[in-house]
Protein backbone atom coordinates (compact mmCIF):
# COMPACT_ATOMS: atom_id res chain seq x y z
CA UNK A 1 0.00 0.00 0.00
CA UNK A 2 1.54 3.64 -1.19
CA UNK A 3 0.40 5.52 1.55
CA UNK A 4 0.53 9.43 -0.07
CA UNK A 5 -2.00 11.73 1.41
CA UNK A 6 -1.37 15.06 3.07
CA UNK A 7 0.41 15.13 6.69
CA UNK A 8 -2.74 16.44 8.12
CA UNK A 9 -4.87 13.13 7.33
CA UNK A 10 -2.36 10.61 8.39
CA UNK A 11 -4.47 9.51 11.44
CA UNK A 12 -7.51 9.56 9.91
CA UNK A 13 -6.81 7.75 6.42
CA UNK A 14 -4.80 5.31 8.35
CA UNK A 15 -8.04 4.50 10.56
CA UNK A 16 -10.29 4.51 7.14
CA UNK A 17 -7.73 1.78 5.58
CA UNK A 18 -6.96 -0.35 8.33
CA UNK A 19 -10.09 -2.99 8.08
CA UNK A 20 -8.69 -3.47 4.71
CA UNK A 21 -5.65 -4.26 4.94
CA UNK A 22 -4.53 -7.76 4.99
CA UNK A 23 -2.18 -8.80 7.92
CA UNK A 24 1.08 -9.17 5.51
CA UNK A 25 0.26 -5.63 3.81
CA UNK A 26 3.39 -3.47 3.96
CA UNK A 27 2.01 0.39 4.42
CA UNK A 28 4.87 2.53 2.28
CA UNK A 29 4.48 6.35 3.81
CA UNK A 30 5.55 8.67 0.62
CA UNK A 31 4.88 11.97 2.60
CA UNK A 32 6.04 15.09 4.04
CA UNK A 33 7.47 15.33 7.13
CA UNK A 34 10.20 12.76 9.74
CA UNK A 35 7.03 11.33 11.96
CA UNK A 36 4.25 9.98 9.63
CA UNK A 37 5.17 6.65 9.87
CA UNK A 38 5.56 6.19 13.48
CA UNK A 39 1.97 8.37 13.79
CA UNK A 40 0.43 5.96 11.63
CA UNK A 41 1.60 2.93 13.47
CA UNK A 42 -0.56 4.07 16.03
CA UNK A 43 -3.53 3.19 14.33
CA UNK A 44 -2.70 0.28 11.75
CA UNK A 45 -1.15 -2.80 13.55
CA UNK A 46 0.40 -3.80 9.79
CA UNK A 47 4.27 -3.43 8.58
CA UNK A 48 4.82 0.04 8.07
CA UNK A 49 7.81 1.46 6.76
CA UNK A 50 8.90 5.23 5.76
CA UNK A 51 9.97 6.47 2.67
CA UNK A 52 11.63 9.40 1.58
CA UNK A 53 10.54 10.77 -1.78
CA UNK A 54 12.68 13.24 -4.34
CA UNK A 55 10.49 14.60 -6.67
CA UNK A 56 9.43 17.59 -7.94
CA UNK A 57 5.88 18.05 -9.24
CA UNK A 58 2.48 20.20 -9.55
CA UNK A 59 -0.89 19.73 -10.42
CA UNK A 60 -1.48 20.74 -13.80
CA UNK A 61 -4.93 20.24 -13.85
CA UNK A 62 -7.38 17.90 -12.96
CA UNK A 63 -6.04 14.59 -13.07
CA UNK A 64 -2.50 16.38 -14.90
CA UNK A 65 0.72 16.43 -12.96
CA UNK A 66 3.88 17.92 -14.36
CA UNK A 67 7.08 16.34 -13.57
CA UNK A 68 9.95 19.19 -12.69
CA UNK A 69 12.21 16.64 -12.41
CA UNK A 70 13.81 13.97 -9.75
CA UNK A 71 11.92 10.51 -8.74
CA UNK A 72 13.90 8.21 -6.84
CA UNK A 73 12.89 6.91 -3.41
CA UNK A 74 15.11 5.71 -0.05
CA UNK A 75 12.84 2.92 1.94
CA UNK A 76 13.69 2.17 5.75
CA UNK A 77 14.43 -1.54 6.63
CA UNK A 78 11.13 -3.53 7.35
CA UNK A 79 10.02 -7.19 6.73
CA UNK A 80 9.11 -6.72 3.14
CA UNK A 81 11.07 -3.52 2.09
CA UNK A 82 12.97 -5.85 0.02
CA UNK A 83 10.43 -7.22 -2.20
CA UNK A 84 8.99 -3.60 -2.44
CA UNK A 85 12.28 -2.14 -3.46
CA UNK A 86 12.88 -4.65 -5.87
CA UNK A 87 9.24 -4.35 -7.22
CA UNK A 88 9.83 -0.52 -7.67
CA UNK A 89 13.24 -0.84 -9.10
CA UNK A 90 11.59 -3.07 -11.97
CA UNK A 91 8.84 -0.71 -12.34
CA UNK A 92 11.41 2.12 -13.60
CA UNK A 93 11.54 3.91 -10.09
CA UNK A 94 14.73 4.29 -8.63
CA UNK A 95 14.98 2.82 -5.01
CA UNK A 96 16.87 2.53 -2.50
CA UNK A 97 16.94 0.71 1.18
CA UNK A 98 19.05 2.78 3.86
CA UNK A 99 19.73 2.30 7.49
CA UNK A 100 18.99 6.05 8.41
CA UNK A 101 15.90 6.85 6.77
CA UNK A 102 15.50 9.05 10.01
CA UNK A 103 18.73 11.11 8.74
CA UNK A 104 17.28 11.25 5.17
CA UNK A 105 13.30 12.41 6.56
CA UNK A 106 15.07 15.21 8.63
CA UNK A 107 17.51 16.40 5.72
CA UNK A 108 13.73 16.30 3.48
CA UNK A 109 11.93 18.53 5.71
CA UNK A 110 14.99 21.13 6.42
CA UNK A 111 14.95 21.56 2.92
CA UNK A 112 10.93 21.80 3.32
CA UNK A 113 11.66 24.39 5.95
CA UNK A 114 13.92 26.20 4.03
CA UNK A 115 11.94 26.51 0.74
CA UNK A 116 8.12 25.79 1.05
CA UNK A 117 6.95 28.79 3.48
CA UNK A 118 8.87 31.07 1.70
CA UNK A 119 7.90 29.64 -1.49
CA UNK A 120 4.47 29.78 -0.96
CA UNK A 121 4.51 33.22 1.02
CA UNK A 122 5.68 34.69 -2.60
CA UNK A 123 4.12 32.83 -5.05
CA UNK A 124 7.49 32.05 -6.51
CA UNK A 125 9.25 29.28 -8.33
CA UNK A 126 12.57 27.96 -6.29
CA UNK A 127 14.80 29.28 -8.75
CA UNK A 128 13.31 32.58 -8.73
CA UNK A 129 12.68 32.64 -4.63
CA UNK A 130 16.72 31.66 -4.32
CA UNK A 131 17.86 35.47 -6.26
CA UNK A 132 15.23 37.63 -3.68
CA UNK A 133 18.14 39.56 -1.95
CA UNK A 134 18.39 38.17 1.69
CA UNK A 135 16.59 34.92 0.87
CA UNK A 136 20.30 33.39 1.40
CA UNK A 137 20.36 34.29 4.53
CA UNK A 138 17.19 33.71 5.50
CA UNK A 139 17.55 30.39 4.11
CA UNK A 140 20.55 29.87 6.28
CA UNK A 141 19.04 30.37 9.62
CA UNK A 142 16.15 28.31 9.30
CA UNK A 143 18.57 25.49 8.46
CA UNK A 144 20.60 26.38 11.34
CA UNK A 145 17.61 26.13 13.69
CA UNK A 146 17.04 22.97 12.15
CA UNK A 147 20.20 21.23 12.36
CA UNK A 148 20.31 22.40 15.73
CA UNK A 149 17.05 20.50 16.89
CA UNK A 150 17.91 17.94 14.50
CA UNK A 151 21.16 17.48 16.62
CA UNK A 152 19.47 17.76 19.96
CA UNK A 153 16.85 14.87 19.33
CA UNK A 154 19.70 12.24 18.24
CA UNK A 155 19.04 12.65 14.57
CA UNK A 156 21.96 11.36 12.34
CA UNK A 157 21.96 13.80 9.38
CA UNK A 158 23.54 13.48 6.02
CA UNK A 159 26.72 15.80 5.61
CA UNK A 160 26.02 18.75 3.41
CA UNK A 161 22.92 19.53 4.65
CA UNK A 162 23.47 23.39 4.12
CA UNK A 163 24.69 22.26 0.24
CA UNK A 164 21.96 20.34 -0.32
CA UNK A 165 19.39 22.94 0.26
CA UNK A 166 21.54 25.03 -2.02
CA UNK A 167 21.58 22.18 -4.94
CA UNK A 168 17.86 22.09 -4.83
CA UNK A 169 17.05 25.40 -6.18
CA UNK A 170 19.55 24.35 -9.06
CA UNK A 171 18.14 20.97 -9.24
CA UNK A 172 13.95 22.17 -9.75
CA UNK A 173 14.27 25.55 -10.64
CA UNK A 174 10.74 25.65 -11.80
CA UNK A 175 8.83 23.91 -8.99
CA UNK A 176 6.66 25.41 -6.76
CA UNK A 177 6.37 23.84 -3.28
CA UNK A 178 3.62 22.20 -2.21
CA UNK A 179 2.66 24.73 0.56
CA UNK A 180 2.80 27.08 -2.17
CA UNK A 181 0.06 24.67 -4.29
CA UNK A 182 -1.85 24.58 -1.54
CA UNK A 183 -2.49 27.93 -0.52
CA UNK A 184 -2.83 28.81 -4.27
CA UNK A 185 -6.01 26.55 -4.14
CA UNK A 186 -7.13 28.58 -0.76
CA UNK A 187 -6.09 24.82 0.57
CA UNK A 188 -4.80 24.53 4.25
CA UNK A 189 -1.40 23.59 3.94
CA UNK A 190 1.09 20.99 5.90
CA UNK A 191 2.73 23.82 7.48
CA UNK A 192 2.74 22.21 10.77
CA UNK A 193 4.07 19.46 10.06
CA UNK A 194 7.46 21.13 8.44
CA UNK A 195 8.76 24.42 10.13
CA UNK A 196 5.64 23.67 12.82
CA UNK A 197 7.57 20.06 13.53
CA UNK A 198 10.20 21.92 14.27
CA UNK A 199 9.44 24.52 16.24
CA UNK A 200 7.47 21.94 18.30
CA UNK A 201 10.60 19.70 18.61
CA UNK A 202 12.68 22.32 19.32
CA UNK A 203 10.53 23.64 22.28
CA UNK A 204 10.61 20.35 23.37
CA UNK A 205 14.30 20.09 23.32
CA UNK A 206 15.02 23.58 24.70
CA UNK A 207 16.37 24.57 20.92
CA UNK A 208 15.39 28.46 19.74
CA UNK A 209 13.16 28.72 16.53
CA UNK A 210 12.21 31.90 16.13
CA UNK A 211 13.00 32.01 12.26
CA UNK A 212 10.88 28.55 11.79
CA UNK A 213 8.34 29.99 14.12
CA UNK A 214 7.78 33.12 12.02
CA UNK A 215 7.51 31.14 8.70
CA UNK A 216 5.00 29.14 10.61
CA UNK A 217 2.89 31.90 11.56
CA UNK A 218 2.76 33.78 8.29
CA UNK A 219 1.73 30.58 6.59
CA UNK A 220 -0.74 30.12 9.06
CA UNK A 221 -2.39 33.90 8.39
CA UNK A 222 -2.37 33.24 4.83
CA UNK A 223 -4.79 30.76 5.38
CA UNK A 224 -7.15 31.95 7.67
CA UNK A 225 -7.21 35.25 5.45
CA UNK A 226 -8.02 32.76 2.45
CA UNK A 227 -10.54 31.05 4.75
CA UNK A 228 -12.35 34.27 5.91
CA UNK A 229 -12.93 35.48 2.76
CA UNK A 230 -15.02 32.44 1.28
Amino acid sequence: MLFCVKSTDTESAGAAIEPHLRADTLVLTLQNGADNAERLRTVIPQDVAAAVVYVATEMAGPGHVRHHGRGELLIEPSRASDATARTLVDAGVPTEISPNVRGALWAKLIVNCAYNALSAITQLTYGRLIQGAGVSDAMHDVVAECVAVAQADGVTLPPDVEGAVTRIAQTMPGQYSSTAQDLARGKRSEIDHLNGYVVRRGAALGVPTPANRLLQTLVHLIEDKAHAAI
